[in-house]
C-alpha cells in the first residue's frame, strides 16, 4: 500500500441533532460513515434514507453507506441513487451479492460488502471479485462503543494478500472500536479505510482527532504524511 491511510467518522457516535454540524467538524475525513440498522437484521434502529439524503446536501465529503439490513438486495439501490458514495452490504444478509454488487455500480456507487466478525472470508472471495470494498467487522454489528475484537485481523492480513497478489482490487476496511490503541495493528494488519466513531466524535476536537488516527495509521504502514 502506497497510499495514506482513510478515516471514515461514523456518526453512530455523533450528536444526531446537530448532525450537520457534527460532519463539518470533520472537513479532512476521507469518507462519513452512515450506519443504517432496520431492527431485524441486527438488534438497532437506526437512521434510514431520508436523513441519508438530508445529509448529502449539506457536506462533499463522501457517504459511506454501511447498510445492517434485511432483503439489502431490494433496498440497497435507494441510497447509490440518492448520491452515497459507497454502499456496503453484508454478505450474511443478501440473497444475489454479484447481481447487487452490479445493481449499485449501475446505480452509481461504489460496492461493498461486508462480513462480521464470526463470519470467514474464503466463501467469499470469488463474490468480492465484483466489489470495490470489503467491510471487516472488528465488532458484532448493531452498536457503537464495542470493544475492538484482534481476531479478525486474520482475515484483513487474507484479504490483504489476496489484493497485493492481484486476486481482488479493492480497499480494506474496518469497522468497530477503532481507535488510538487499535488502530496501529488494524493498519500493520493491511487496513486502507479506517471507520472511528467514539475516537473521533468523544474528542474534544473531532477534526483532529481525525488527523491523528491518520497519521498514526500511516505510521504503523510506514507511511509519510504531509
Amino acid at each position: 500500500m502506497v497510499h495514506t491511510p482513510m478515516i471514515a467518522p461514523s456518526i453512530l457516535s455523533a450528536d444526531f441533532a446537530r448532525l450537520a454540524d457534527e460532519l463539518a467538524a470533520v472537513p479532512t475525513s476521507d469518507w462519513i460513515h452512515v450506519d443504517v440498522m432496520d431492527n431485524h437484521f441486527v438488534p438497532n434502529l437506526t437512521l434510514g434514507l431520508p436523513v441519508v439524503k438530508s445529509l448529502l446536501k449539506v457536506t462533499d465529503i463522501p457517504i459511506d453507506c454501511h447498510l445492517m439490513i434485511e432483503d439489502p438486495d431490494r433496498w440497497a439501490i435507494g441510497y447509490a441513487e440518492a448520491g452515497a458514495y459507497n454502499v456496503t452490504v453484508h454478505a450474511e444478509a443478501a440473497n444475489d451479492p454479484v447481481k447487487l454488487a452490479k445493481d449499485l455500480k449501475a446505480a452509481g456507487s461504489k460496492a461493498g460488502l461486508s462480513i462480521k466478525p464470526g463470519t470467514p472470508l474464503e466463501p467469499y472471495v470469488d463474490v468480492l471479485k465484483h466489489y470495490d470494498t470489503l467491510l471487516v467487522m472488528s465488532v458484532e454489528p448493531g452498536f457503537g462503543g464495542q470493544s475492538f475484537m484482534a481476531d479478525v485481523l486474520e482475515k484483513v492480513r487474507q484479504a490483504r494478500h489476496l489484493v497485493d497478489t492481484g486476486h481482488l482490487r479493492l480497499l480494506v476496511e474496518i469497522d468497530g472500536g477503532i481507535n488510538a490503541d487499535t488502530i496501529e495493528q488494524a493498519a500493520q494488519a493491511g487496513v486502507d479505510c479506517f471507520v472511528a466513531g467514539s475516537a473521533v466524535y468523544d474528542a474534544a476536537d473531532p477534526g483532529k482527532a481525525v488527523e491523528a488516527l491518520r497519521a498514526q495509521a500511516a505510521g504503523a504502514q510506514g507511511i509519510r504524511t504531509t
